[in-house]
């Protein structure tokens, strides 16, 4: 008997997963799934997520490099305590100002420039195809008119876990989609704000390009662009509205 597929056919797969990493992981954090707690089955977390089974083992993978889920073969998956030091987990009330938003990009510079020099050393075929799948989702949302925030994170997400160095995937992990800036002032022009994504999306493009080619410092020099130009763009808005004033991102 053939799986049903995702009842949400507008999401790609890796963004459901995504979603399903965010929504259990964020279960065991809270205490609702216990230490030593045995998940759902496979078919149980296919109905109430309405999604494939496809999309259910790549979340589950996924909850397995953050070290909140171990399978045991046969018998199941079992949740696992989260991890001692949560300081760099990401909550909403740490990014309520634009000064809050540059300081999360000075440390996601530090961290992924180096990850992305990483990942061009190390990147396997399959990641490869992972991170244009994600570049392609982020292209696809903007000509439909929705937020990229969760494509750009997962291109960010698929960089780290290149880097076969489980810490850089923990810690993107950890972050989470909130550490991906979506300011938008009331007076910023929808044209304008679409044209920033595409410049965004163009720099994401440079980075792959470099990670495929397998040149580090390439990719590294292309990482730091990148978010060093998110985040002057952020400095810039926060001179023009008073240095900070609150102003939540949109999105993420």
């Amino acid at each position: 008997m053939p799986e049903p597929p995702d009842l949400d056919t507008r999401r790609p797969p890796r963004a459901r997963a995504f979603e399903l990493v965010e929504s259990i992981g964020g279960r065991i954090r809270a205490g609702r799934i216990a230490a030593g707690q045995k998940l759902p089955t496979e078919s149980e977390i296919m109905a109430e997520f309405g999604v494939s089974r496809t999309v259910v083992r790549e979340a589950l993978s996924r909850l397995q490099a953050l070290a909140l889920v171990r399978t045991r073969h046969g018998i199941g998956t079992f949740a696992l305590a989260p991890p001692a030091d949560e300081g760099f987990r990401v909550e909403p009330q740490q990014l309520a100002t634009l000064r809050d938003v540059v300081a999360m990009l000075e440390l996601r510079i530090g961290v992924e420039t180096e990850a992305a020099a990483l990942a061009a050393q190390r990147r396997t075929a399959v990641e490869l195809v992972a991170m244009r799948a994600a570049l392609d989702d982020f292209a696809r949302a903007l000509d439909e008119g929705r937020d990229a925030a969760e494509a750009d994170f997962r291109f960010h997400a698929e960089i780290a876990r290149a880097t076969h160095n489980e810490h850089f995937s923990s810690l993107l992990g950890a972050l989470g989609t909130r550490s991906i800036p979506r300011v938008r002032l009331a007076e910023e022009p929808d044209a304008a704000r679409l044209a920033y994504l595409r410049r965004v999306n163009g720099e994401h493009d440079n980075i792959y390009d470099a990670v495929a080619a397998g040149d580090a410092e390439g990719a590294r020099a292309a990482m730091r662009t990148h978010l060093a130009n998110s985040r002057e763009r952020r400095r810039r808005l926060e001179e023009q509205i008073g240095a900070g004033e609150g102003v939540a991102p949109a999105g993420s």
